[in-house]
């Protein structure tokens, strides 16, 4: 009785946030890819390496605090406190990193995230001075982020996270606001982890700022009047990125000294088409050593990522662990992101 009650609250959940995240864009066609069409594209970076290295498909596999990014209920499943750190160089040499901290208490574990991304110095030019002005700006992306997650029994665990976000470029500035929904469901075949989650649910986000202070003749017709008005350029707002996933795991082999791992996620964003993740591991020695592989936006037509690779070294010093994580990711028009991250378990 009680398996078939969290069946249909899993049931209810993944179909509450698909109507949530396509009432949104009902009036979207499939031929429509809407992207480019978002603000924070920051927040669709993935985070991890070793979720990297899956390819992304760890929707129902994140028990670090990486799950603050993929799916909050993650959290519930962690026994450790834990801290994390995770540095990448992007496309075009753009700077990404990561860092967290989770901590399990009665009440459920807690944690906060910051997600940093920032452009090396750009020169200022004008219509003037197209050599540049010999000033210089650069580009920066936050978020920070309270999460908490908790396992409600046995076999399901839930999930939230809020967020303030902020993109600024030279002297403008845009904030925003966003939540973050998950569960978790470990069915009773074989272990099978069901996951689903929809991220960056929130408010718009607008670009204010002296960069958009302007001087403006009202009326370049008739001369005598005021034609040095201080007015400011009309920007538009912008949806968040918002995305839903729905994830599955499971072990293929388990054994004290191997573990194979496969998932696949299925996402829908609101700034591009639907695809899919697929991700293995393959765990040695007690997990040890681990070896990763994936492939990301499967069936997605002009895709960016595709194959990533991963592996990993995990050891206990008694009352502490240190997991290692590197991952390296294709890009196609880019090149390609090597990350390294490290978490500390105590």
């Amino acid at each position: 009785m009680e398996k078939s009650v969290y069946l249909w609250v899993i049931l209810f959940w993944m179909c509450s946030i698909e109507t949530v995240a396509y009432a949104q864009f009902a009036n979207e066609t499939r031929e429509v890819t809407r992207k480019g069409t978002t603000a924070a594209e920051f927040l669709s970076i993935p985070v991890g390496a070793r979720a990297t290295g899956m390819g992304g498909a760890v929707t129902a596999l994140t028990a670090d605090v990486t799950a603050m990014y993929w799916n909050p209920a993650g959290l519930g499943l962690l026994t450790r406190s834990s801290v994390a750190a995770e540095h990448a160089t992007w496309l075009a040499e753009i700077n990404f990193n990561y860092a967290a901290a989770a901590f399990p208490t009665r009440f459920g574990t807690l944690g906060a995230a910051v997600t940093a991304m920032g452009t090396p110095d750009m020169r200022v030019t004008t219509v003037e001075d197209q050599e540049g002005t010999g000033e210089t700006f650069d580009a920066s992306s936050y978020a920070f982020t309270l999460s908490w997650g908790k396992s409600l029994t046995e076999r399901f665990a839930f999930g939230a996270s809020a967020k303030i976000i902020t993109e600024q470029i030279w002297h403008s500035q845009a904030r925003g606001l966003a939540l973050d929904l998950g569960t978790v469901f470990v069915t009773p075949f074989r272990g099978i982890r069901l996951g689903a989650s929809i991220s960056n649910f929130g408010t718009k986000m607008e670009m204010a700022g002296d960069d958009l202070l302007v001087v403006a003749d009202i009326d370049p017709v008739n001369r005598g009047n005021n034609e040095s008005n201080r007015a400011y350029l009309r920007v538009d707002s912008y949806n968040l990125p918002l995305i839903m996933r729905i994830g599955l795991a499971g072990e293929l082999i388990e054994t004290e000294q191997v573990r194979v791992t496969i998932a696949v996620d299925v996402l829908s964003p609101n700034n591009s088409n639907q695809f899919a993740n697929l991700g293995a591991e393959l765990g040695l020695l007690g997990d040890l050593v681990t070896v990763r592989a994936g492939y990301s936006e499967l069936f997605l037509e002009d895709s960016i990522r595709s194959l990533s690779l991963g592996a990993g070294l995990r050891y206990d010093f008694s009352a502490v662990g240190i997991v290692m994580d590197y991952a390296y990711e294709r890009q196609r028009y880019f090149n390609d992101v090597n990350r390294i991250s490290m978490a500390l378990l105590f």
